[in-house]
């Protein structure tokens, strides 16, 4: 599991100034009572419901010391305080403790994904909708791309006179369906010899391999059929990696409407806005710069202002980690308001990894 200060930020030059140990405390008490209550932190509440030692008078003049420096803000006229982009970082970073998930969790996440293991497309599906659950956020999966994914097989079936269904099976249970239209010469014995063929040339290629040398390797198979034609021909869309929006598995957009950031009409209307682009999604989710200082399995947490975001009302924090079947990587992860219990998110997007890696302990 993912340790404090361990988590990657997308942000570059983020500057700190050093905190005391007083300090440190109040700014972590503080982000805790934000993240359970929803509300302004004020210095009476911390006084009676933390044991810091300090007096009411004492952690209002830390929590000013720490509004100067950036790490906490006043909303509105509101004599509580809230933490910013800083101060999250800055807790997320080295005063939040890693929150390991428990045996019961543990068994109902596998429980959950088990019974559906031997479909790869179900199984991202359901990842992204339980994540949601769980965290009452929004879960997000996103396919891999399946240029490094290695053909098992193809089947081919007329559908019709000028409808072909070409099914793709990936190792790893990847299986992609693509309807094509053509005009065909079919007779059902010649295709099932052509599919043979097909497959015998291709399987255990890469999908890159097919789409670069595949007429090298099949351009001489005798074929009056027109299918070799057609796959030829077609090989980017069949043997290529599928558009944005069609990776990307959004689960507990219910959960997520629930969240006291998203009361007014304006922030719901952004959120569900956001969701329904799912190239925006993808973009959020998908960072290969963090891609190249994580590894598969490690969550990164981007918050705030560490992202760009071309049209989103509110700010979000989004927790990924990247997860592998067979040689194909994707990304898992959750996106929230800036308000969420980090701890626990890093530990469900990094069990739900583990998992999908197939590695979570029992």
């Amino acid at each position: 599991m993912t340790k404090s200060g361990q988590h990657i930020s997308s942000a570059a030059g983020v500057s700190r100034s050093s905190l005391s140990d007083r300090e440190r405390e109040i700014l972590r008490v503080v982000v805790q009572s934000f993240v359970q209550t929803a509300g302004p932190v004020g210095s009476r509440y911390l006084a009676k419901h933390f044991p810091l030692g300090l007096s009411a008078a004492s952690i209002r003049n830390t929590m000013s010391d720490l509004e100067e420096s950036g790490y906490l803000e006043h909303p509105y006229t509101s004599a509580g305080r809230i933490p910013t982009d800083l101060g999250y970082r800055t807790f997320v970073d080295e005063l939040m403790d890693s929150k390991e998930l428990s045996s019961r969790e543990k068994r109902l996440l596998r429980e959950e994904l088990e019974r559906i293991a031997g479909d790869a497309e179900h199984l991202l599906v359901e990842s992204s909708r339980v994540l949601g659950s769980l965290s009452n956020l929004l879960g997000v999966v996103l396919t891999p791309k399946l240029s490094t994914g290695v053909l098992e097989r193809i089947e081919i079936v007329p559908l019709s006179s000028d409808r072909v269904l070409f099914v793709i099976s990936v190792a790893a249970g990847l299986v992609r369906t693509i309807v094509l239209q053509s005009q065909l010469t079919v007779d059902r014995n010649r295709l099932d010899g052509i599919v043979r063929l097909l497959n015998e040339r291709l399987a255990g290629l890469t999908m890159e391999e097919i789409r670069q040398t595949g007429a090298e390797r099949v351009g001489d198979i005798e074929d009056v059929t027109g299918i070799v034609q057609l796959t030829l021909k077609e090989s980017g869309q069949l043997f290529g990696d599928a558009s944005d929006a069609d990776r990307v598995k959004v689960g507990g957009t219910q959960n997520i409407i629930s969240q006291p950031e998203f009361s007014e009409p304006d922030d719901l209307r952004a959120l569900i806005e956001l969701i329904e682009d799912k190239d925006s999604v993808v973009s959020l989710v998908e960072d290969e710069d963090l891609e190249e200082l994580t590894g598969v399995g490690e969550a990164s947490v981007r918050i705030g202002t560490e992202y760009k975001a071309e049209s989103t009302a509110l700010r979000y924090s989004i927790i990924t980690a990247r997860y592998q079947l067979g040689d194909n990587v994707g990304t898992i992860g959750v996106i929230g308001p800036t308000r969420m219990d980090y701890g626990r998110v890093v530990s469900l997007v990094e069990g739900m990894a583990a998992i999908l890696n197939g590695r979570l302990e029992r």
